[in-house]
């Protein structure tokens, strides 16, 4: 009788735990098979398992690898058993933009909630009524009359810019130049900008010629935020992983996250009016129905990031493809030396008009999208079709920036570097290779109710330091020193590699002679 009942003991775990091993395998099937989004394109690894997704999100190569599924599979792709990502234009409006008659795609919380215990930011503003309200607030400093006022401030941290890098090339022989890592320097100016525009003091990076390390810290913790990302599609992961934070981790946090509150208070201080970001959030809480310290305080955090490193990456991108197509550089070098008569003349008026520099920076983006893969919106209750694709509620959908502007079937010779399909004749004359260009697939700074407030700041950041660059120095690339863009990983934001150059100042003579 004993051994009856020890062998059906044994017997009922035998059953357990051979139940608990096939599990993993009838899921795939299912997911693979019988899945309601089982008829879209995809790998059968990537729709049986999230772990090929977490694997090259770790790995840094998820846009790398997404692009080259796309090309087998097509513009809609299965990325997860709940996810599909779309490489193709329609889906900027149908996944982002609020259409007549569909609910609202809103954001993923596996990707965009707060941390426990922290207030909501105006990026991390999943329900659209707060968004709505602080975006309402903050968009007053972000128009195109408010950057008129803010000029001033860009000039200055552009020329301290110009500044520093004529050190550089004063110190070296002119025969050959200084070499310097353009990217850094790129981050400086645009990281002190955002910094004056909105606490009212630089980073002071310029001034020192050094990250702060407030910036340093962001930039040495980039990948952990894909780590983040990943537990969170497994809660039990999650939830472990949130308990064995070092207190030590938590303090360094806690200091970082400290350093923008004590900013924000000093800016909040002042008694000086100045037309920067932060007075019109002032204004807007005086006015009632504004943003708590808390929601200033994770905004400004946020948007001191959004605000600086993507246009920093744009520019580097936009640089390193440049000094590798001298007869791009000297079509746009040929423009600025002809425009202008002195540096003075030159400001955000003058150069929104010129035909060139705008296009190097349109083609840079295309190229280097600093947001190089728009991350998951969910398909609301009921479900809802996109691109043709009838998708369950729940559904994660995403948009792949980088696989979209880099596809033939968009763009003529999508891997060059080529600004002249962004010229007035690609879109007139029938007879230009860039005529059937889809130049609408190009959309750096997103579309809809969460598309970037700081479009216009960005722009003019670009061309004000492309263009006092480009009037003061003569680049070159260093020999044996390429960078390729498509070699850098990319962890929410992308990896920064050196990006080396050599600067020589130009000859005032030869400005004068063209």
């Amino acid at each position: 009788m004993h051994a009856s009942v020890e062998s059906l003991y044994l017997g009922r775990w035998g059953i357990a735990l051979l139940v608990i091993s096939l599990y993993p395998i009838i899921r795939a099937i299912y997911n693979i098979y019988f899945h309601p989004l089982s008829r879209v394109p995809g790998p059968y690894a990537w729709s049986a398992s999230r772990i090929p997704f977490i694997y090259a999100l770790l790995k840094g190569t998820l846009i790398q690898d997404i692009e080259k599924l796309h090309r087998t599979h097509g513009p809609v792709l299965r990325i997860a058993p709940d996810e599909v990502t779309f490489a193709q234009p329609e889906a900027w409006n149908e996944i982002l933009h609020v259409r007549q008659g569909h609910q609202e795609f809103l954001k993923d919380p596996t990707w965009w909630r707060t941390q426990p215990k922290q207030p909501v930011s105006l990026i991390s503003a999943i329900n659209p009524e707060p968004h709505a309200r602080i975006r309402k607030l903050l968009s007053s400093g972000f128009t195109p009359r408010s950057l008129r006022a803010q000029e001033p401030f860009l000039h200055k941290y552009v020329n301290l810019l110009v500044e520093r890098l004529s050190e550089c090339a004063s110190r070296s022989p002119k025969q050959t130049g200084a070499e310097i890592n353009i990217g850094t320097w790129f981050n400086f100016t645009t990281f002190d900008i955002f910094g004056d525009l909105g606490f009212g003091e630089s980073f002071d990076c310029l001034q020192n010629s050094r990250y702060h390390p407030w910036i340093a810290l962001l930039f040495s913790s980039v990948k952990a935020a894909s780590f983040i990302a990943a537990a969170r599609f497994y809660p039990l992961v999650d939830f472990i992983l949130i308990k064995c934070i070092p207190e030590s981790l938590k303090k360094m946090q806690r200091t970082h996250y400290q350093q923008i509150v004590d900013k924000v208070q000093r800016r909040l201080n002042y008694e000086l009016e100045r037309p920067d970001i932060m007075s019109h959030v002032i204004k807007g809480n005086e006015e009632g129905g504004g943003m708590t310290i808390g929601e200033i305080n994770a905004t400004f955090m946020v948007l001191t990031t959004a605000g600086s490193e993507t246009t920093a990456t744009a520019l580097s991108g936009t640089m390193n493809y440049l000094i590798h197509n001298r007869d791009k550089f000297q079509a746009l070098e040929d423009e600025i030396l002809n425009r202008f008569q002195d540096e003075s003349e030159i400001n955000l008026d003058a150069l929104r008009t010129l035909p060139y520099i705008n296009a190097v920076l349109n083609e840079g983006l295309r190229l280097c999208p600093p947001i190089a893969w728009v991350l998951p919106r969910r398909v609301p209750a009921g479900g809802d079709t996109v691109c043709g694709y009838w998708l369950p509620g729940g559904t994660r959908v995403s948009i792949q920036a980088y696989t979209m502007n880099r596809d033939a079937n968009y763009f003529h010779q999508p891997s060059r570097f080529l600004p002249e399909r962004w010229l007035s004749e690609a879109t007139t004359n029938p007879k230009s290779p860039f005529f059937t260009d889809k130049r609408h697939a190009l959309q750096p700074f997103s579309v809809g109710p969460r598309s970037c407030m700081g479009q216009h700041l960005a722009w003019a950041e670009m061309r004000l330091i492309m263009a006092k660059l480009v009037w003061n120095f003569n680049f070159e690339a260093v020999e044996g020193k390429m960078l390729r863009w498509e070699d850098l990983r990319n962890f929410l934001l992308v990896e920064k590699k050196p990006i080396d150059v050599r600067i020589r100042l130009r000859n005032t003579a030869t400005k004068q002679q063209l």
